[in-house]
């Protein structure tokens, strides 16, 4: 009986059809929030405390988005773990001190829901328990 060495092609396939969803959510955000007069200065920044899916700004104030696409948006907001909220603070933290002359510089942390059907949620300035 010979041994059957052949890669898990749908399990790969399903790993890279998440990834350009993931990317294709990820422009969706980006569009929505250039719409609304933000200027785009990163997209999946990476830092010593973890990557950033996506970084604006507008008039001096600094925005951290997390991107994250689900059936539901429902879903896609249960997504985003008290964990996961304290890496992205930390690396916007990180962020602003590499790139702001001050300390002080205003900035929040958005989350950004994209559903099956393409449609775009945001929940902005989300608190730190």
């Amino acid at each position: 009986m010979p041994f059957d060495f052949a890669p898990d092609i749908s399990r790969s396939a399903t790993g890279l059809t998440a990834y350009h969803d993931g990317l294709a959510a990820e422009d969706s955000v980006a569009h929505d929030y250039r719409s609304r007069g933000y200027n785009p200065v990163a997209q999946r920044w990476r830092g010593r405390c973890g990557e950033i899916d996506l970084i604006f700004e507008r008039a001096g104030e600094y925005v951290f988005v997390e991107v994250k696409k689900a059936r539901t948006l429902d879903i896609a907001a249960s997504r985003l773990t008290p964990r996961q909220l304290g890496r992205i603070a930390r690396s916007a933290e990180d962020y602003i001190g590499s790139v702001a002359p001050d300390p002080l510089t205003p900035m929040r942390l958005d989350l950004a829901m994209v559903d099956q059907s393409g449609k775009v949620a945001i929940l902005e300035n989300l608190m730190l328990d």
